[in-house]
């Protein structure tokens, strides 16, 4: 980290440490602290640093980790268990056939401009994700939506073309917050939301720094009254921030290798190991030949140790997956017995599409597990006659050009959304899949009303991503979150990444 940009915390305030105009502008900003150690502030560390800071049309997870439910709200909220609480919506109810959905929204709520929140402000947010022209990465959610009702202003009724039992959850995610119409357009700089926190200063490639916003619904609920966001990619500068107590918590940090010295000091730390319900996966892109052949994609699956990824990926927090569904996901079908690893087999394949001496780019972003299990991928895949190219690239190249404009072979990537798996359905995302017959199983159980129709369609459609080796998928990551021993209300479980800064006080 440029230690021009260096931020150390003690117990009543920030010491800004050689930012000159820049850090007296954001100390001027804030507001005094208040006395005692219950009103300390905290510093949070991240691996990545988001692009931007609008969840609605950026697609980078970071931007979740800051915004979620701490300065920009939805409808609802992710429990840790993956179930959907209210939020801006105190109350929904549906209909038999679970096309039309009825929210009563919270009264006497405003947006950080002073605007009111209420039922033309969710409208008018819903029509914006499903637009045509929508940056939004759940496009496909808000599409489903036929119409938009507004009988009052604390009323919004839904109905969808297609049953969606999962609305509620759908609707608890970063893509899903509501927007203060005037202010839309400038949400990637200068978020307006409704929620607890606003942002006070960003300083490009060190942190990002929130404060408590003294009109919030509730203010008085707030024990933590300024944020930062540290932003430290590198493992080893992780661990020793925590180490120095330059960082009071690091969600999903690399630590793993680290562990021992955190747990031997129990007085100072706390370690929570949370499963996830995320996926860690090869993305293969399909546009490309020879991938869009089956026979090819199914060697790549069968050319990785899917356990031996995990331990040089992930130093062994991970579980093994075989489709795009983690083992915790209600519905989960065990798939990976479907191109297990088999070396052999492998060969074969190739040998049969004729698709041996293959040179791919492997592209790998930023964040430690790609990085590491990216050159383990590369040599599995050697062993099996492919050259696996391995291009390191940034975040934001990443986001651009794989993401973006689909120009790659391979990525290690993980999708960290826990209700994403419609994305195979979707023509213009960034794997390319295109398969009728998935299309028309994923419709049959968007269609079925009834949940034990819908969990057998689920199945079947997890069995057809896996037959037809859509990626190779890889695990389930299991998190490690490293904080100091008096921080209260994390999170034990990571249904999705969000840091839910109103539920967090000191002891």
């Amino acid at each position: 980290m440029d230690p021009l940009l260096e931020i150390a915390l003690d117990r009543r305030r920030f010491h800004l440490l050689s930012l000159g105009a820049a850090g007296a502008t954001l100390g001027a900003s804030l507001p005094a602290l208040a006395q005692g150690s219950a009103a300390r502030p905290l510093v949070l560390g991240m691996t990545l640093e988001p692009p931007g800071l609008d969840p609605t049309t950026g697609a980078a997870a970071a931007i979740g980790e800051i915004v979620l439910y701490n300065v920009m709200e939805p409808l609802t909220k992710v429990a840790e268990d993956g179930s959907a609480l209210p939020l801006l919506a105190l109350r929904w109810n549906v209909s038999s056939d679970q096309k039309r959905w009825t929210f009563t929204l919270r009264p006497n709520v405003r947006f950080h401009n002073g605007e009111p929140f209420d039922a033309k402000a969710v409208k008018f947010s819903f029509e914006r994700a499903g637009a045509p022209n929508s940056l939004n990465k759940d496009r496909r959610v808000f599409e489903n939506i036929a119409a938009i009702g507004t009988p009052d202003p604390l009323t919004v009724v839904l109905t969808l073309k297609h049953p969606e039992p999962e609305l509620p959850a759908l609707l608890a995610q970063s893509p899903a917050v509501i927007v203060e119409p005037k202010s839309a357009a400038g949400n990637a700089q200068n978020p307006v939301g409704t929620g607890p926190y606003r942002v006070a200063q960003w300083q490009r490639g060190a942190s990002l720094s929130v404060v408590a916003w003294p009109g919030f619904r509730d203010a008085a609920a707030i024990r933590i009254p300024r944020v930062q966001f540290r932003f430290i990619s590198e493992p080893a500068a992780q661990v020793a921030a925590l180490l120095a107590g330059d960082v009071d918590v690091f969600p999903r940090v690399a630590a793993a290798r680290a562990m021992t010295q955190f747990k031997a000091q129990p007085k100072r730390f706390q370690v929570i190991t949370a499963s996830s319900r995320a996926k860690t996966i090869l993305a293969i892109n399909h546009q490309r030949a020879p991938l869009s052949d089956v026979r090819v994609r199914r060697a790549i699956a069968m050319a990785i140790d899917r356990k031996a990824v995990i331990q040089a990926s992930a130093d062994g927090f991970g579980v093994p997956i075989g489709s795009f569904v983690t083992p915790d996901t209600p519905g989960y079908v065990d798939c990976t017995a479907i191109n297990a690893y088999n070396p052999a087999a492998a060969k074969a394949l190739l040998a049969e599409a004729k698709a041996t001496g293959l040179s791919l780019s492997l592209k790998l972003p930023p964040v430690p597990y790609a990085r590491q299990g990216g050159e383990l991928i590369a040599a599995q895949l050697a062993a099996v006659g492919i050259t696996a190219r391995i291009e390191q690239i940034e975040w934001a190249q990443w986001l651009s050009s794989v993401y973006g404009s689909k120009a790659y072979d391979l990525t290690v990537i993980s999708h960290v959304e826990p209700h994403d798996f419609g994305n195979f359905a979707r023509p213009d995302y960034y794997w390319g899949y295109r398969s009728e017959q998935f299309n028309a199983l994923y419709e049959l159980m968007q269609n079925a009303a009834d949940p034990a129709q819908r969990m057998k369609r689920f199945g079947e459609a997890q069995r057809q991503v896996a037959e037809d080796a859509v990626a190779a998928f890889l695990y389930q990551p299991q998190w490690i979150t490293v904080a100091r021993a008096g921080l209260k209300g994390l999170w034990t479980r990571t249904p999705l990444f969000a840091n839910d800064l109103s539920a967090l006080s000191w002891a």
